[in-house]
């Protein structure tokens, strides 16, 4: 049983030893081990210090970005309305362009039908007129001494004329 129970001696020796390696860790370890463990801990608080104002500043960009889009969206509408209501626009000036010339092209297709039209009036009164010297002309060649041979004439007369 020796080796489970520890001898008096070795217990002293074992406590000796363990009180200067104490006391040499707490003059030369301890205090570099502490401030190295101080320094990693402000290291970390800084870390997180500086992640947590990352995280703010994320947060304030994605607010600003969402702000920026929402004008963006603003100004893409108001940009629609405006080429919307500038094309209806056109479209309206367009239409009155057109019924203006439409309009135009009536009135001067009427003109020149009035024109033609009265051309040929007086195309068909120049004939008639002609017509009518002819007929005059023939009656006076021809000796007539009564009325009813005049008007068998002009009957004979009207019959041979061909109106076009």
């Amino acid at each position: 049983m020796d080796l489970i129970s520890p001898d008096l001696g070795l217990i002293i020796w074992q406590t000796i030893g363990f009180a200067i390696l104490f006391i040499i860790l707490a003059k030369y370890a301890w205090k570099p081990i502490l401030s190295a463990l101080e320094e990693r801990e402000g290291t970390i608080e800084t870390a997180l210090l500086s992640a947590e104002q990352a995280r703010k500043e994320m947060a304030s960009l994605v607010a600003e970005n969402e702000k920026i889009l929402q004008e963006a969206r603003i100004e893409r509408d108001e940009i629609l309305k405006s080429a919307n209501e500038y094309a209806a626009k056109i479209m309206e000036e367009a239409t009155a362009a057109a019924s203006q010339v439409e309009a135009k092209m009536i009135a001067e297709a009427k003109a020149q039908i009035q024109t033609e039209k009265e051309a040929a009036l007086t195309d068909v009164k120049i004939q008639v007129a002609e017509m009518s010297l002819l007929i005059a002309e023939k009656l006076m060649r021809q000796k007539l001494s009564a009325e009813p041979e005049q008007k068998k004439l002009v009957e004979e007369f009207v019959k041979e004329i061909k109106l076009n």
